[in-house]
Order: structure tokens, then sequence, then C-alpha cells
């Protein structure tokens, strides 16, 4: 490599001789699946363990509720949508009837066995 310095007003020419540092080589980096790929909604639909109480399967934060006290549900109907890590999980009725209180408001972080919703 060719430089040029000037020392007092006075310009050298000087060629210096540079050695680049050795670098490792990398292996290969994946990150995603792909960046064509557009990112869909994932949800997943679980059934509550209790017979009269609904309760959460896993920690995360209530995103929406979706029945008030007093309405008649049936079996398989999507109660709450809890959110976890930026997943959304739906809470199913375990079976038919009426729901008779709603224990928790929306955005209030819950356990995993939560009681959520109290079922008449």
């Amino acid at each position: 490599m060719k430089l040029k310095v000037t020392v007092n007003g006075v310009g050298y020419d000087i060629e210096v001789d540079v050695e680049e540092p050795e670098r490792p080589a990398l292996g290969a980096v994946v990150i995603g699946g792909g960046g064509a790929a557009q990112p869909t909604r994932t949800t997943a639909s679980v059934k509550a363990t209790s017979a009269n109480a609904v309760v959460a399967p896993l920690s995360g934060a209530v995103a929406r509720i979706l029945v008030a006290e007093g309405d008649e549900i049936t079996e398989g109907q999507v109660l709450l949508v809890l959110e976890a890590m930026k997943m959304e999980t739906e809470i199913t009725a375990p079976h038919a009837g009426t729901v008779a209180a709603v224990l928790v408001g929306e955005r209030d972080s819950v356990q995993g066995g939560q009681a959520l919703i109290e079922l008449a």
C-alpha cells in the first residue's frame, strides 16, 4: 500500500506492507424460515380441567374476554384469549353452561392453574 506522508512541510511517498489478521470463518447463520414468508397469527385451543372453573393452562396476560356474567355458553366456545410471548391461546369452555363469574380483567397477568371464569 502506498501512502503520502508530510513531515515538517516535506512530502514523502512511503510503501507499506500491511498484514491482514486471519479471521475465523463463520458457519451458516439462519434466522427465521425465510424472508418471503408472511407472519401468521398462531392460536391454540385448550380445554379447562375443572368442572366449575376455567383455569389458565399457562402464565400470561389476558388479551380479550369474550363473555360476560350470565352468558349462556356452549362446549368448545372461546371464552377468553391469553397472550404469552406474543402468542395467543384461546381458552374454551369445557362444557355447555352459564358464566357465573369472570374472575379476571383484560390486561391482567395470570399464572398457570389460576381460575379465570366460574361456570354454573
